[in-house]
């Protein structure tokens, strides 16, 4: 069953609100109408609607998927979309109570991210075939990414004009819309050059493109084909573990961190807006020092 017109009218009007309070992108709005979608059909399967759903409905749709073997982050996602939800509904006088109010969501650990070793980075960067022009693309977003600390939607979606060569920055606009001048470091700036001067024209075959990483239909490139190329380039290198395009990210961050980077330098660097989510970072470095350790010291 599809949502009817009322229901669809307020879930729009929820995202509405959403990207006005919050000025979130395109995928964090889409994911949370995927949410309220598959708590519509699981409540319709009750016999319930949106806005007639109670407290002991709602628990048993997400108890339903954690049986049904949901992952716990993906279930804690949709609690949050719900809770989101039903407070907006609340507030707007939709409903007289918030049914999600007393709602309790699974427990989640805070799992550190896979960092690759500064070896397995430099094996990385030096994967792609330099000979080809679309290897002299991808060695540039790698460099660029790792360099900066880039999200991939960041990546993905930057203009030439973001990016300053003569001054080495590039201008990021990270969650929110939120801009940051990241420094990009000697040898990004020199992969970029190469890139735009050797390569990009070469790939767009005299179509007309802003966008800084360009495929051969003459639009930027999708975080899906850039998926694909890191996968590519991790099997070249011969990297163990499932690498994601973010774990150039993590690299990035805690890297800095373990050669003395402090914790607001890279906060502002990573484009978060508050200290903790960066503060992930530092247990990965522990982590990594106490694996040192261990492994080289008499005593460890």
């Amino acid at each position: 069953m599809k949502a009817t017109g009322e229901e669809q009218e307020r879930i729009d009007a929820f995202l509405d609100a959403l990207w006005l309070e919050k000025n979130l992108g395109a995928n964090t709005l889409a994911a949370y109408r995927q949410d309220l979608a598959a708590l519509l059909r699981a409540l319709q399967s009750q016999g319930s609607t949106l806005l007639s759903a109670t407290e002991g409905q709602l628990s048993r749709v997400l108890s339903g998927r954690l049986q049904g073997g949901a992952a716990l982050r993906s279930v804690a996602r949709q609690l949050s979309t719900i809770r989101r939800f039903y407070g907006h509904a609340h507030r707007e006088g939709w409903l007289a109570q918030d049914p999600s109010l007393f709602l309790e969501g699974p427990k989640l650990g805070r799992p550190l991210p896979l960092v690759l070793s500064e070896g397995d980075v430099e094996a990385l960067l030096a994967a792609p075939d330099r000979v080809q022009p679309r290897g002299l693309r991808d060695q540039a977003m790698l460099e660029l990414m790792y360099a900066c600390g880039l999200r991939v939607s960041e990546l993905i979606s930057l203009k030439v004009v973001q990016v300053n060569l003569d001054a080495g920055v590039v201008m990021a606009y990270g969650k929110g819309r939120r801009e940051r001048l990241v420094p990009m470091g000697d040898m990004a700036v020199a992969a970029v050059r190469q890139y735009l001067e050797s390569a990009r024209a070469l790939i767009l075959g005299g179509q007309m493109s802003d966008a800084l990483f360009v495929t051969a239909q003459g639009g930027p490139m999708t975080r899906q084909r850039f998926w694909q190329r890191i996968r590519h380039y991790a099997q070249c290198a011969q990297i163990a573990g499932h690498l994601s395009p973010h774990g150039l990210r993590h690299a990035f961050a805690t890297h800095l961190l373990n050669h003395g980077a402090d914790l607001r330098s890279v906060q502002l660097m990573l484009g978060h807006a508050k200290l903790g989510t960066t503060e992930i970072y530092t247990h990965v470095a522990r982590a990594r020092l106490k694996a040192l350790h261990q492994q080289h010291h008499p005593r460890g």
